[in-house]
């Protein structure tokens, strides 16, 4: 016998009569909860915020290039570095052929990075553009002159969108939108306010900087003609609350009529050049703005404004351009607006800039370094667990007719979810980008993406386009696709933890698939059927009492002050508040369900209940400097996440249950005046 194979017979046959070893003992179940981040002298029935958030909050400074700092902003700096390698890889590249992916990531970063060509180059790079403004002789010329701008995305008077249309949902549509402000919003321009009156003074100051540094000899008088002339288009905008009304802002008119209505500016020759005059109709949003626009137009000579033509160009490419122009409108826009400290390192901006231009791009070399396939498997269980939560929650609702609930049954059961990244990816193949013309390079990418969108208006909607990339820090829920989009890079602790106990992540991940949900619930995504078409669906009596209780919830935010004498605008946060409130009662109640009846576990001293709380008022960890939240009060649709993490929670029975929050906490609420929508 062969004394090798005798010595192997030998050795298998021990190996089969020795005792098999033991199977490793499974893991303790990780809680997923930051608990240094803890204030324990808070008590969580008075402020759950701060008791999960408040020892994180006071050792931790913002940086002092941003204007504000927490749970989305840490993964934000987390994807910013990895994208940092990825461009740094491609501008390293010696194989990069001419029109490759490759090459146009790599030039397209070294174009921004080469400051000293920039400052070289001034204002140069402008000249073109410039003399365009200058040589605009008649009304027709400036039409066309607006759509040229409409497309290099800055400050122009009438701005738009390409979606589905909203009564027609197979197809897109140009929704126009009102526009024309350098300040963010009508308020700016016009509230009696002290804050405000500082604003609209420093932002005529900065628009006289940046008009001498063009070589405007009057750029003062200049200036406030300018400011004079986004007055006039401020009183005629729509308050943001207004704007948020999908039946008031869905006005459709057909090309032919566009003149008709809002007569006194060339809307054909603007469309022609914007490219969509074989559309058939547009969406206008306010009608009432764009009737005052055309008449200003129509009444003001050309010559009033090419100065605001100038300013915008201005100030919309003053970043690209040389260290005076970019301190200028860095000092008003961060540090005046937002609080900001200082400016962000340069290849911070670069990487910003590529991943708003070159974000597909960016995003499958992304996903192949950083998203776990099986981050995506479990969202999948994740939401259709939500989605039976969710209908066992519509069942359940003792307020809504049978009618009503049978088509708010039909819509859930189309929702359709898209996790992690698309399933085809964008073609940039007609971008050219070269490596020293910043300038050119943002021109071509901001025309080549508007040509992209706007060729896409009166065409058949692609299901499988992604409005969001997947390195993005957010999610978010489109009404007339009716579909929920989850990008890879939300998929992170402290939404989304591979490795810990079911409580956080159904806390975290998600009550934000909940919050998504909810906003195909919320008071203007309700208006929205199964299919994605904006139509009454609802019996008189159910939506009288869906607006009673959303009333009753626009009462609760407009009480909470983050400043003083700032209060929130419950009517503007509404929806955001409703899919809050949402995202939590259902994502609790799909927990409930995972478990299948058995009994979860006590994981580092805390209860599953707990966990689950915790795991949301974690997700909301933030600091802001005050003109930053000043600026999210009065513009934005979301509340400042203080109130985010707790205003929630007063209205639901299991989070009182959870922490025994009774008569006395400044968390409770007595069940009469708790609010239960869904």
């Amino acid at each position: 016998m062969n004394r090798g194979l005798s010595l192997a017979l030998c050795l298998a046959a021990a190996a089969c009569s020795s005792p098999a070893a033991p199977p490793p003992a499974p893991r303790p179940p990780v809680s997923g909860i930051e608990l240094a981040a803890f204030d324990k002298t808070v008590r969580p029935q008075d402020d759950l915020f701060q008791h999960v958030n408040g020892g994180w909050l006071k050792t931790t400074e913002i940086p002092a290039d941003k204007s504000s700092y927490g749970a989305f902003d840490i993964l934000f700096d987390k994807a910013q570095a990895d994208l940092k390698n990825i461009v740094e890889e491609a501008s390293k590249s010696i194989t990069k052929t001419v029109g490759s992916e490759t090459q146009k990531i790599g030039d397209f970063y070294e174009s921004f990075m080469n400051e000293t060509l920039a400052d070289k180059l001034g204002l140069s790079p402008l000249d073109g553009q410039l003399a365009a403004i200058d040589a605009i002789k008649t009304k027709a010329d400036l039409a066309r002159h607006f759509g040229k701008l409409f497309k290099l995305n800055v400050i122009n008077p009438v701005v738009g969108y390409v979606d589905g249309d909203a009564q027609q949902p197979t197809h897109d549509v140009l929704y126009l939108y009102q526009g024309g402000l350098g300040l963010p919003d009508r308020d700016y321009y016009l509230k009696d306010d002290p804050k405000l009156k500082e604003y609209r003074e420093k932002y005529v100051a900065f628009l006289t900087t940046i008009l001498q540094l063009a070589g405007d000899t009057a750029a003062a008088k200049t200036a406030g003609d300018i400011f004079a002339l986004e007055t006039r288009l401020a009183r005629a905008h729509w308050t943001n609350v207004e704007n948020r009304d999908a039946v008031k802002t869905y006005n459709k008119v057909t090309l032919a009529d566009l003149g008709k209505q809002f007569p006194g500016f060339d809307w054909t020759a603007w469309t022609t050049e914007l490219g969509v005059n074989g559309t058939p109709a547009v969406v206008v949003s306010q009608p009432s703005y764009l009737k005052a626009f055309a008449a200003a137009v129509n009444e003001l000579p050309v010559e009033r404004w090419r100065p605001y033509l100038r300013a915008s160009l201005l100030n919309g490419f003053a970043p690209y351009l040389s260290k005076p122009y970019v301190d200028a409108e860095f000092g008003f826009y961060n540090i005046t607006l937002r609080g900001v400290k200082e400016q962000q390192p340069r290849w911070k901006r670069a990487v910003n800039l590529l991943n708003g231009n070159l974000g597909e791009i960016l995003g499958k070399l992304y996903v192949e370094r950083h998203f776990k396939p099986e981050a995506k498997a479990r969202m999948e269980g994740l939401v259709e667990n939500l989605r039976a939560a969710y209908k066992a929650g519509i069942d359940q609702l003792e307020w809504m007719g049978p009618e009503t609930r049978k088509q708010a049954q039909e819509k859930l059961a189309r929702f359709r979810p898209k996790i992690g990244y698309p399933g085809k990816w964008r073609d940039y193949s007609k971008l050219e980008i070269r490596k020293e013309d910043l300038v050119g390079n943002v021109m071509r990418a901001f025309t080549t993406e508007s040509n992209y969108q706007l060729g896409k208006a009166g065409k058949p909607i692609d299901p499988e386009q992604w409005n969001m990339t997947p390195q993005t820090i957010n999610a978010y829920y489109n009404p007339v696709r009716n579909e929920i989009v989850f990008p890879a890079a939300i998929l992170q602790p402290p939404f989304f933890n591979l490795e810990a106990d079911d409580a956080v992540n159904y806390g975290g991940i998600g009550a934000i698939i909940g919050h998504e949900m909810g906003h195909g619930f919320d008071d203007q995504g309700r208006r929205f059927d199964a299919t994605g078409a904006l139509r009454d669906w609802w019996t008189k009596q159910d939506e009288a009492e869906y607006q009673k209780r959303a009333k009753v919830l626009v009462d609760q935010f407009n009480e909470f002050e983050p400043l003083p004498g700032l209060k929130v605008n419950g009517a503007l946060t509404l929806g955001e508040n409703i899919a809050d409130l949402t995202g939590l009662v259902i994502s609790h109640r799909a927990y409930q369900l995972a478990l299948k009846g058995a009994q979860a576990p006590v994981v580092d001293g805390l209860p599953a209940d707990e966990r689950f709380y915790i795991g949301w008022a974690q997700s909301w960890k933030a600091k802001q400097r005050d003109e930053a939240l000043r600026q999210q009060v009065l513009t934005n649709v979301h509340s400042p996440e203080m109130y985010r993490a707790n205003g929630p929670l007063r209205n639901i029975p299991d989070f009182h249950a959870a922490f025994g929050v009774k008569e006395g906490d400044r968390l409770f609420l007595p069940p009469d005046r708790r609010v239960k929508i869904w």
